[in-house]
């Protein structure tokens, strides 16, 4: 059986692109405000590109070699390992599998080409939304919504992971100290906005 190409859709047009947030977002400061201030604070990242390299049997290394060639990310091989710069981003979702964002318009395309036959590149930019929560208590607000240990020492700084939110997908990544990047599908994006605010409403929040 022939194995898939690479999908590379049209590059999203940012002066034609719409959030699917858009007139959801107030922003501002809500909830139990302390004297310290928002205990988190969030925003979305719109308009990045978002792809997903799956690499095919021992294209692993050569995968890898290719997305930091497209975007600059040097990663490890340990399962749900990553890594950050500030426009790029890149962490293991699944075995031989990753999800690579970024500010560049033409990473997909770029990610293909380095890819080549070692693995395939699928476009996503279209399909997901980013939305960041920062701050000294967001993974208090984390803790709410998924089963998982965002302790410091269970969740180092660049790693990621698959994981669900009642019944729908969605991949993680710690971009920074008290910083995580959440990556939903942009169908369930403004329902997953709303929780989000709800489960700040205890510590404080400010929307940018």
């Amino acid at each position: 059986m022939a194995e898939p190409k690479s999908f590379i859709a049209d590059p999203v047009l940012a002066k034609q692109a719409v959030s699917p947030l858009a007139s959801h977002v107030e922003t501002g400061e809500f909830g139990a405000l302390h004297d310290e201030g928002p205990g988190v604070v969030l925003f979305e990242r719109f308009g990045l590109s978002i792809a997903e390299v799956v690499a095919w049997k021992s294209g692993e290394s050569k995968c890898r070699a290719a997305i930091k060639a497209a975007s600059g990310l040097t990663l490890k091989t340990a399962p749900g390992s990553g890594t950050t710069k500030p426009a790029a981003a890149a962490f293991n979702i699944a075995p031989a599998r990753w999800l690579v964002s970024g500010e560049d318009a033409q990473l997909a395309a770029k990610l293909a080409e380095a890819v080549g036959d070692n693995g395939s590149v699928i476009n996503l930019s279209h399909g997901r939304s980013v939305l960041r929560i920062n701050g000294p208590k967001s993974r208090r607000v984390l803790s709410k919504l998924f089963a998982i240990d965002f302790a410091e020492e269970a969740f180092a700084k660049g790693d990621g992971l698959s994981t669900i939110h009642h019944d729908f997908m969605v991949q993680i990544q710690r971009v920074d100290d008290d910083a995580f990047d959440i990556y939903v599908f942009r169908s369930f994006a403004r329902s997953f906005w709303h929780v989000l605010c709800r489960s700040s409403e205890e510590v404080g929040y400010r929307v940018e």
